[in-house]
């Protein structure tokens, strides 16, 4: 298994670490927090479909770039943060975008995801990225207030021009 991230001790107890996608529990911990994430409202509020359980980690192992970062309570893992690394073209350097950002609903509020946020900014630096990207849902409002208390905010080249906005098509 990877090594725990150094970090200021925001949660007493409290590790945020490098999954290891061959390492079964830690396999586990990345299925179990994604499904508890989707089915909660936010993302979505259905449980992952049983065929992309069997192949999440597989696929998220064989993905160029793609990393987890588990958070856990002692034992118990309690966050998750899946990511991948991208490209900017206009700093000709690496970037990190993260795609979903968990805290288990029996421990949010406790520090949990500033720690998940502050571990993702490490591995971003070690890889170096020259920033990190993330969507976020305009009605989260708990999750907004903690990325702009870390200093995201809307994507704009030219604020007369507007902020960036995130589309999408799905693909049959």
């Amino acid at each position: 298994m990877t090594g725990t991230l150094a970090l200021p001790q925001l949660v007493e107890g409290l590790t945020v670490r490098l999954a290891d996608y061959g390492y079964e529990g830690d396999a586990a911990a990345v299925v179990a927090l994604l499904d508890a994430y989707a089915r909660d409202p936010m993302g979505g509020g259905e449980g992952l479909d049983e065929a992309v359980r069997g192949r999440l980690v597989p696929a998220l192992d064989a993905f160029p770039g793609a990393f987890t970062l588990l958070a856990f309570n002692g034992e118990e893992a309690v966050g998750l943060a899946n990511c991948f690394t991208g490209f900017s073209t206009f700093a000709a350097r690496p970037l990190v975008n993260i795609h979903d950002l968990v805290v288990s609903s029996g421990h949010r509020g406790q520090g949990i995801g500033r720690a998940l946020m502050q571990a993702i900014e490490a591995e971003a630096r070690a890889r170096g990225a020259c920033k990190v990207t993330l969507e976020v849902l305009s009605g989260n409002a708990p999750a907004r207030a903690l990325y702009a208390s870390l200093g995201y905010g809307n994507y704009a080249l030219d604020p007369e021009k507007g902020t960036a906005q995130f589309w999408e098509k799905k693909l049959p």
